[in-house]
């Protein structure tokens, strides 16, 4: 396998690393719009010949596909933020190549009723192309990070193995993370947890579809394990809600992140103010009025993620919550993977939400390697068994958990 990651930020950054511990692939580029990025994650590797630097705009298709072809790479692998998407899908497309993502193409809101109507959903960009994808035997592997992604993977698990009939998945996110010497500084980027906190959460619901709610609804306090504890989690946009109920049966989908009260005042803040918006605006320069988008400001104001593990303390927690009947009698699980910062810096010296989303589409590959999984189309985690999947992120060091309810 050879494969282009095109992003080298945090979570590229210990992609490499993951993957330079497993001998499944031939060749890794590392691209990325800065150079010098790009050639730090692979200096970090110490001498593996594997990897390669490059540089590329992840928003030029043409690009994308001529260093695919150069490096005669199968696979490209996106770990850039959710703007670039739909250029790197196509031009993995292009070149005849597998895609991966971790998060999907942008959503729009309804444009008279965003809080109870979807209108262009999370994803549906890319499910348009579906047909294509797989007339021509192609694999568009979406959503395949930690959330979405290792939950998906959760409920395909739940419904194959552990229910009969399914009421409920709810995916539920909760960390006790601090950072030394910051008020405010986002474990991931500010950039897309804007993007997915402020649109209009989706839920789904048998009979009704996908249908919208307000940004924080239905506040509900989750225990989460491994002395994390009880967390207030709240409605918000996320791709699992999209991708779950289309290969697997259940009556209700909902995600649910534990932001805590502070953070959520801070980006009800950014909204009031239209610092959370994309589109440029005028502002005053030295050489006349600049064109910039304020959602880029505050995410230039703010610490670079990937550089807080040093000052992060504290565990993080994605899981799946599911609600059903099992031999007839009524059931309640959470299947969990927990990341302490502490461990995921001294082994891989990445902080552990990072870790945590960069080690689920390195053992993806994995499995697209051997040929465990495979497919054509565009395709979400639960498309594919779950237990290679889970058997194998245990094989990798980082197991996985599940508590009766």
């Amino acid at each position: 396998m050879r494969v282009l990651l095109v992003g080298a930020g945090g979570v590229g950054g210990a992609i490499t690393r993951i993957a330079a511990r497993r001998p499944f692939f031939e060749a890794t580029v590392v691209a990325d719009y800065d150079p010098d990025r790009a050639e730090a994650a692979v200096a970090a590797l110490e001498g593996d010949t594997r990897f390669t630097a490059e540089q590329v705009d992840a928003s030029d298709e043409a690009a994308v596909a001529r260093l695919l072809r150069w490096h005669r790479c199968d696979v490209l692998l996106n770990a850039t933020d959710p703007r670039f998407v739909m250029p790197l899908f196509r031009a993995a497309r292009a070149a005849g190549a597998t895609y991966l993502d971790m998060a999907m193409s942008l959503s729009r809101p309804h444009a008279e009723r965003p809080y109870e109507e979807c209108g262009v959903k999370l994803g549906d960009e890319q499910f348009t192309q579906a047909a294509d994808w797989e007339k021509e035997g192609l694999l568009a592997l979406v959503g395949m990070g930690v959330e979405p992604g290792l939950s998906d993977v959760f409920a395909r698990y739940a419904a194959d193995e552990l229910f009969d009939e399914i009421e409920e998945i709810g995916i539920r996110d909760g960390a006790n993370l601090t950072v030394d010497g910051y008020d405010f500084a986002p474990s991931f980027s500010i950039w897309t947890t804007i993007e997915e906190c402020l649109n209009p959460p989706v839920v789904y619901e048998t009979g009704k579809g996908w249908f919208t709610t307000e940004p924080f609804s239905e506040p509900e306090v989750f225990d989460f394990p491994e002395g994390i504890g009880p967390v207030e989690c709240v409605n918000v946009e996320h791709e699992e809600v999209l991708l779950v109920p289309r290969w697997v049966d259940a009556r209700r989908v909902t995600f649910k992140y534990g932001l805590g009260r502070e953070f959520v005042e801070t980006l009800k803040t950014l909204h009031l103010l239209g610092l959370d918006r994309t589109d440029p605006v005028a502002v005053p320069g030295p050489d006349g009025p600049v064109k910039v988008s304020p959602r880029d400001v505050v995410a230039a104001c703010l610490p670079d993620p990937a550089g807080l593990g040093e000052r992060m303390h504290g565990k993080t927690c994605a899981g799946t919550w599911v609600r059903g009947v099992k031999d007839g009698e009524p059931r309640e699980v959470y299947l969990y993977h927990v990341v302490d910062n502490q461990w995921s810096m001294a082994e891989y010296g990445s902080q552990a939400v990072v870790w945590q989303t960069a080690i689920n589409p390195v053992v993806a590959l994995e499995l697209l390697a051997t040929g465990a999984w495979s497919g054509a189309g565009v395709l979400g985690p639960e498309a594919f068994p779950a237990r290679p999947f889970l058997d194998l992120l245990t094989d990798y060091g980082s197991p996985w958990g599940m508590r009766e309810q």
